[in-house]
């Protein structure tokens, strides 16, 4: 199995560095910023985090619709949030999932879903879950990923092993297999995790984990509860770019796939400039990577060479810093979704 895993991620490198040709920004001839929805389900949870593509039609989950986890609930609270909603092209918006927190109890602290959400093709949904008790830090654990079938149903978890305050997330998928990338912002690292589907029930089981990097600035925050390394994106080479937010750059993790050690706080891509706390991360179809600021209302365009190509403010409430978390590129192309918790709104960028 392992090395059959190995074979499938050779060939997830090979085919993303084909995906890598062009250095033209793919944000410079978006213009539009168009409201999909609000994300706010019937329980009242607020704070929408992470942001995820559906791969294929499996259950209750559908191709190219739209995973929305939120952080916070009704009473605004951080890591108290237990819903992902989920956004069809057309604007509907129906629940996936309600996470109770008997229904994982291997979560350390319970459960606030944050920014760490993946949906695979073989109909799993993963999220991270940093909870609180009162929406502060003093109460804040160590948390877990949850695992949920195609129907948003709880059927297991990943915790301890180095998991602490999961709070994004980006994956590999190779259908019956999958590496997870999770950045844990209470202990400044990054973990890989090789996931194999071969149980009798065909439910995620976890082979190995491996810190690949470590020593990210961070601490607690009471306005954002913590700050600290969040987004992240596979690169074209094989690498694995990460938003360093307190460090205000993105950094590179060489041979993320195979490396066996830490690579500390990787190097450098991109730092200062028009980048202000970057956040969420995603790889554009030309080989750019998207950020989003937590400092401000902006979206900003950086070339695989670390250019800083094209800023957008796409914070539509006025507010600015403390708007912007996750986003996703459009499964056409064509655009990018982004969530805006000023308004509790999904938007895409085209």
């Amino acid at each position: 199995m392992r090395k059959a895993c190995w074979i499938l991620i050779c060939s997830f490198c090979l085919v993303s560095l084909n995906a890598a040709d062009s250095n033209q920004s793919f944000i410079a001839h978006l213009d539009n910023i168009k409201a999909i929805t609000s994300t706010v389900p019937a329980n009242g949870d607020v704070n929408p985090y992470g942001v995820a593509i559906v791969p294929r039609t499996v259950g209750a989950l559908v191709e190219n619709e739209v995973l929305v986890s939120n952080f916070n609930n009704s009473q605004n609270l951080q890591g108290t949030g237990t819903t992902i909603v989920q956004v069809g092209p057309n604007g509907d918006a129906k629940l996936f999932a309600q996470i109770s927190a008997g229904s994982v109890p291997g979560c350390t602290g319970g459960v606030g879903l944050t920014t760490a959400l993946v949906a695979l093709r073989a109909g799993f949904v993963i999220v991270g879950s940093l909870p609180t008790t009162d929406g502060t830090s003093a109460t804040a654990k160590a948390g877990c990923l949850i695992i949920l079938d195609a129907n948003g149903k709880p059927v297991g978890t990943l915790a301890g092993n180095g998991i602490n305050g999961p709070w994004d997330m980006t994956a590999a998928d190779f259908g019956t297999a999958a590496l997870l990338f999770v950045s844990d912002v209470f202990n400044g690292s990054v973990m890989r995790i090789l996931l194999v589907f071969d149980g009798p029930d065909g439910a995620p089981r976890e082979v190995t984990s491996t810190v690949i990097a470590s020593g990210f600035a961070e601490r607690t925050d009471p306005a954002a509860l913590v700050i600290g390394p969040t987004g992240l994106a596979i690169g074209p080479n094989g690498s694995l770019y990460v938003a360093d937010t307190l460090a205000n750059r993105i950094a590179t993790v060489s041979g993320a796939f195979f490396r066996l050690d830490s690579a500390g706080t990787g190097d450098t891509l991109s730092k200062g400039g028009a980048l202000n706390g970057p956040l969420g991360l995603a790889l554009a179809p030309n080989g750019d990577l998207l950020t989003v600021n937590s400092g401000d209302g902006n979206m900003v365009d950086i070339s695989a060479q670390g250019q800083q190509l094209t800023v957008r403010n796409v914070d539509v409430t006025g507010t600015g810093a403390g708007t912007l978390f996750g986003l996703a590129i459009d499964p056409h192309g064509n655009g990018v979704y982004f969530v805006n918790d000023g308004n509790n709104m999904l938007y895409l960028l085209r």
